[in-house]
């Protein structure tokens, strides 16, 4: 099949770009052209690229029609974020394409009421990112559902791997958190550590696109979360960190309204975003439907981002690994 991935060079499509070439699918790479794939692949010469800048095309009207004109088969749109935008590439594939594969994410579910949460869990995502991308899939799946293009949404939890910063165990991105755990400093952390966190390596959300693609007849009309087996508590997530420098982590506690006080409000204001929803995600119906199985755990996805940025000189002291 000729299957154009948009926003191809981004975090998930260094690992899908490479999985679907090397399943003998023809690739076609959509991206702003500003940088190369986070992750090196020799797969990435078999690849047509194509710079297009999607906010422009976009505020022009003429995205969709750029992407149907590059005749695909199945289109994977990894960076859309709002039904405007979705509605703009479905109008103009409409009977063109057989599959839409669309970026979600897991904060289109806001409160959850159960957990591990599962994907018939209300659309009450709430922030601008949370409600632009419920409203995607709400009108994916919808218009799907009404005979229009076949349409599956995957819906990533706190996408890890090499090449950049990761969810910490403080439920931010701040590198000294790492630094603290393994030095044996004490961590402060909001509201006793109860705090939830779903992680999930980027290859492992690539693995569930590509399961969708490959098996249409399961995937169209539905959601699927991409995660990993389990979530973990910010507390447990501290303790078992700390464990990778052989230290026992040195934890402290505030309220999360006060939070600011130990991580700076910048940081804050990520931890709260994070806490504040807690999610902790089934893959039940992904495995059950299309076989997804991932391959990394919370811990080991996370690990081998903070071995890498530890690798390429992120941290003011060089992180002692045992």
């Amino acid at each position: 099949m000729r299957i154009v991935v948009v926003g191809a060079t981004g975090h998930v499509g260094g690992y899908l770009v490479p999985r679907l070439v090397r399943a003998g699918h023809e690739v076609v790479a959509v991206s702003r052209g500003q940088r190369e794939p986070y992750r090196a692949d020799e797969a990435w010469a078999s690849v047509e690229r194509v710079d297009l800048d999607r906010e422009a095309e976009d505020a022009a009207g003429t995205f969709g029609q750029r992407i149907a004109a590059l005749d695909p088969d199945v289109v994977v749109d990894m960076i859309c974020f709002s039904r405007a935008s979705a509605e703009q590439l479905v109008d103009a594939v409409r009977g063109r394409v057989s599959m839409l594969v669309s970026c979600g994410s897991i904060w289109s579910r806001g409160i959850l009421t159960e957990v591990p949460g599962t994907e018939d869990a209300p659309l009450n995502g709430w922030g601008a990112y949370g409600t632009g991308k419920a409203e995607l899939e709400a009108y994916l799946l919808e218009q799907s559902a009404a005979g229009g293009v076949p349409a599956t949404v995957i819906d990533p939890g706190h996408i890890s791997g090499p090449g950049w910063h990761v969810i910490n165990p403080a439920g931010n991105l701040d590198p000294a958190v790492w630094e603290r755990l393994a030095f044996g400093e004490q961590l402060i952390l909001p509201d006793e550590g109860l705090g939830l966190l779903h992680h999930v390596h980027a290859d492992d959300v690539a693995q569930l696109f590509q399961l969708a693609i490959d098996r249409p007849e399961h995937a169209a009309g539905n959601a699927f979360f991409a995660v990993s087996a389990r979530a973990l508590t910010l507390r447990g997530f501290a303790e078992a960190a700390a464990g990778w420098f052989g230290r026992e982590a040195r934890l402290g506690y505030i309220p999360l309204s006060e939070y600011g006080s130990a991580a700076g409000e910048e940081h804050a204001r990520t931890t709260a975003e994070h806490v504040s929803r807690s999610h902790a995600m089934s893959i039940e119906k992904g495995s059950r439907m299309l076989g997804y199985s991932p391959a990394y755990s919370s811990l080991q996805a996370t690990r081998e981002a903070v071995e890498w940025l530890n690798d390429h000189g992120t941290f003011s002291r060089p992180l002692p690994f045992a």
